[in-house]
């Protein structure tokens, strides 16, 4: 049902594997974690799949603010689009977002399944898995090495990958 609202939606070719290969990564993900914590696999198959729907109206960051939008249009449960809503970066806080264009507020997942989300999309260049180091070098080479996300990118992937070590 996701792929098929993302093909409804006419959204850029791309999307569906990529969309694909965030939901592969974040049942990957989920599988070490639910070792230690309870995740709903449903909702973060949803929300994998469906990262993305804003792409059909932006390629812009606010493609978040737009696919959250679309789901809450199509009946969508809250916490599937409060994934989509916040799974760009690490999460950007308030002030950031509102430099950057999007509504006021925070965009940080804060959910075991928002979190695994936005962390597996990170580790996803395209359709093909990439390594941590690789995204820190992306993002510093687009933000710089001081920016905040890079420190807020590092955590998240301590608590998602590693969580025995928090």
């Amino acid at each position: 049902m996701s792929i098929n609202l993302l093909k409804e939606m006419n959204c850029p070719k791309w999307v569906i594997p990529h969309s694909q290969a965030v939901n592969l990564k974040s049942i990957s993900l989920s599988e070490n974690l639910s070792k230690e914590f309870d995740i709903d696999k449903e909702l973060v198959k949803k929300g994998a799949l469906l990262h993305d729907i804003g792409r059909c109206m932006t390629d812009g960051i606010y493609h978040a603010v737009l696919g959250a939008e679309i789901l809450k249009s199509e009946g969508y449960p809250l916490e599937v689009s409060k994934i989509v809503e916040r799974h760009i970066g690490a999460g950007i806080p308030k002030k950031e977002a509102i430099k950057m264009g999007l509504p006021p507020k925070d965009f940080i997942p804060h959910t075991l399944e928002e979190k695994i989300v936005a962390h597996a999309d990170n580790l996803l260049h395209g359709d093909q898995e990439v390594d941590i180091d690789f995204v820190i070098k992306k993002w510093s080479s687009r933000m710089g090495k001081e920016h905040p996300s890079i420190e807020r990118l590092i955590k998240l992937h301590k608590e998602i990958v590693y969580p025995s070590s928090n």
